[in-house]
């Protein structure tokens, strides 16, 4: 089949969730034999990434604002990017993959592909109520994307998800509908061997340093793990607007020489920090999946991750068995369960690897995409 798949970013020039679920997607649509163009923004300079896939930029620009928050600007430009690419080649393709962050691109989509025979299909990495629409983008803007979100449900012949909670909100939406589920434990190499924590033994939290993140809780956290782990530290990996305020209290909780802020790694660095770890604390309250978590346990880390309405990570702790979910990022909660993984030792690193060998096996990507193909028909 001729397939194009669209989404703003590309993974490894950016390096979050979403961009690494459609690069392997392709990846595995090109090893099933079909052809596939890649529907981005030109987010490179004169080489383009190597890619076994067909890269077609269709704009050019930022779509994040100072704070992290993807831009109305950028999602309209990118959504007019995407309508003139596709109108013209709105006959090329039997299967066009959309991601639905952000919806307008969806929207274009649909209507570039209107009196074609082309099966179109909304990928959702996540799905919000309107409250967090509100939040985000403030009560005229979120109100109007919160509609559009809804109205986006019914666009294409074929739903997915990358989460059970993402699924479940979009049949709140509309009930006769059957999203399909991707596992995506399978985007992360499984060939790593299971090693000693470092000593001293460290935290590794690895993200985007927004406020949804929640980064600026680990030095307090760290300061009260301390009272019982006293060689204990942590290491921050990422950048982001929330990086001052992180620092800031780092500073104020007297945590400098034992909290450590890396910003952006190398991948052979970030698997070095994944395999030393003792733990990996996740205290975000917004994740699609929670692809850090799979990371980390490729490695046979365990993750503590915190329990919260928008956070799909919680989906991947076995309780006991590749980590724990603490009910908030209450310092004492989250300090004393830091206790219990690093008292555990051997046996949760092994049972988190394994935890992760199944996953990757029993429900990847690679699952996904066979079920996704066995649902394609063109329509009529």
């Amino acid at each position: 089949m001729r397939i194009a798949i669209i989404y703003d970013s590309l993974f490894p020039v950016n390096s979050g969730g979403g961009e690494r679920v459609y690069r392997r997607m392709a990846e595995l649509l090109i090893e099933r034999g079909h052809s596939v163009d890649y529907l981005t923004r030109l987010q490179w300079g004169a080489t383009p990434p190597i890619a076994e896939f067909s890269l077609v930029p269709v704009w050019r620009g930022e779509i994040y604002d100072r704070d992290g928050s993807r831009t109305v600007t950028s999602a309209l430009n990118f959504g007019r990017g995407v309508f003139s690419t596709l109108r013209k080649k709105r006959n090329d393709y039997d299967l066009v993959i959309s991601s639905a962050l952000p919806v307008l691109t969806l929207f274009a989509a649909k209507l570039a592909l209107r009196g074609a025979r082309t099966f179109l299909i909304a990928d959702w990495l996540e799905v919000w109520p309107w409250s967090k629409w509100r939040d985000y983008s403030g009560w005229v803007s979120g109100s109007i994307a919160f509609m559009l979100q809804r109205m986006g449900v019914g666009l294409a012949h074929l739903n997915t998800a990358d989460s059970r909670f993402t699924a479940e909100r979009l049949t709140k939406y509309r009930p006769k509908e059957s999203p399909l589920v991707h596992g995506l434990v399978d985007l992360v190499a499984g060939d790593h061997q299971v090693v000693t924590p470092a000593n001293p033994p460290y935290i590794l939290f690895v993200g985007r340093l927004i406020a949804d993140k929640h980064a600026d809780v680990i030095p307090g956290i760290l300061q009260q793990a301390r009272t019982r782990i006293p060689n204990l530290t942590a290491k921050i990996v990422g950048q982001g607007a929330e990086a001052a305020s992180v620092a800031a209290e780092i500073e104020r909780t007297g945590m400098s020489n034992y909290c450590t802020m890396l910003g952006r790694v190398s991948q052979d660095e970030l698997d070095e920090l994944f395999a030393e770890a003792a733990v990996l604390f996740n205290p975000s309250e917004r994740e699609g999946f929670g692809l850090v978590v799979a990371e980390a346990a490729a490695f046979g880390v365990p993750s503590i991750v915190v329990e919260g309405s928008d956070n799909a990570a919680t989906e991947l702790i076995s309780s006991g068995i590749n980590g724990f979910i603490a009910p908030s990022i209450d310092r004492y909660i989250v300090a004393e369960l830091i206790n219990d993984v690093i008292a555990a030792g051997a046996s949760l690193r092994d049972s988190t690897k394994e935890w992760f060998e199944h996953s990757r096996d029993s429900a990847g990507l690679a699952v996904s995409i066979d079920r996704m193909l066995a649902r394609y028909s063109t329509p009529r």
